[in-house]
């Protein structure tokens, strides 16, 4: 059972809402109470990226186990919640609306969990954006909340901040495929072959014994071998080069931009003459 000892355990921003299998919801946003009973009866949780959206989780049978806010939901129920904006007091309208989507009845007596939105007495008191809980009933009323219950002598002004991260993603594969292709290639090369060509030369004195050696008149044939070279291919696989995949970051500069709401404070002065006149800060 949660109460008001373990609001602070709530929203020391430390604490974690777990469904009914104790899977992780979101952690815990802010804490209300009912403005009847003083006791915790809500507590809104941060789902969505970087914690974007706020869920209301009832607190009935809930318990807390150090930093950790075990409800009586699942995930799925809580994420589904009704979109109801955690700035202020909740509204009865928006009180009968969460009790019909947890299957409750409204403790007021004034609506069920099954018929309309109805006028309910027990409204609960909410906190501010910076998750304080009015805890004025403990130091005694100081100022007075013209829309609503009594609060302490100041209003807390917040404003939301904008938290980028990343993320890392497969965006694409890239393979190395080895396939044969037919090319033609052309080399010049020299060869070389023998032809026949006749030599004549006069009778001399170194030559004339040779010239006279045999008959004086005779028929005789003289033949010579011929040569040539011829092209011959060969062809052999040989390793060139080695090729292999690698990767390399590289750092590009990206714009964000999204809209955020900050509270402002302004000063209705009913002293002077002009009671219209506003001071903004």
């Amino acid at each position: 059972m949660i109460s008001q000892n373990d609001i602070d355990v709530i929203l020391s921003g430390r604490s974690t809402v777990l469904d009914t299998q104790g899977a992780k919801i979101g952690s815990a946003g802010q804490v209300y109470l009912d403005d009847q009973t003083g006791e915790p009866s809500w507590v809104t949780v941060k789902t969505g990226l970087f914690g974007t959206s706020e869920s209301f989780v009832p607190l009935q049978n809930a318990s807390l186990a150090g930093d950790d806010v075990s409800v009586a939901y699942t995930k799925d129920q809580v994420k589904d919640a009704p979109r109801i904006e955690a700035d202020g007091n909740l509204s009865p309208e928006e009180e009968d609306r969460l009790y019909r989507h947890y299957g409750l009845t409204n403790p007021s007596g004034q609506g069920t969990a099954d018929n309309t939105a109805g006028t309910t007495a027990g409204t609960t008191t909410g906190m501010t954006g910076t998750g304080r809980t009015d805890r004025s009933e403990a130091r005694g009323t100081v100022g007075r909340d013209t829309s609503g219950p009594t609060t302490d002598d100041a209003m807390t002004r917040s404003e939301e901040q904008l938290h980028v991260g990343k993320e890392r993603r497969e965006v694409g594969k890239a393979r190395l495929r080895k396939y044969v292709v037919t090319e033609n290639v052309t080399k010049t090369v020299p060869v070389q072959h023998e032809e026949v060509r006749v030599t004549r030369e006069p009778i001399t004195d170194a030559n004339r014994g040779d010239a006279l050696d045999g008959p004086a008149i005779s028929e005789e044939e003289h033949e010579v071998v011929l040569h040539e070279e011829r092209v011959v291919v060969d062809k052999e696989a040989v390793a060139v080069e080695r090729v292999r995949l690698d990767t390399e970051t590289v750092t590009e500069q990206q714009e964000v931009s999204d809209t955020v709401r900050k509270e402002q404070i302004e000063i209705l002065d009913d002293t002077t003459n002009n009671p219209g006149t506003k001071n903004k800060r």
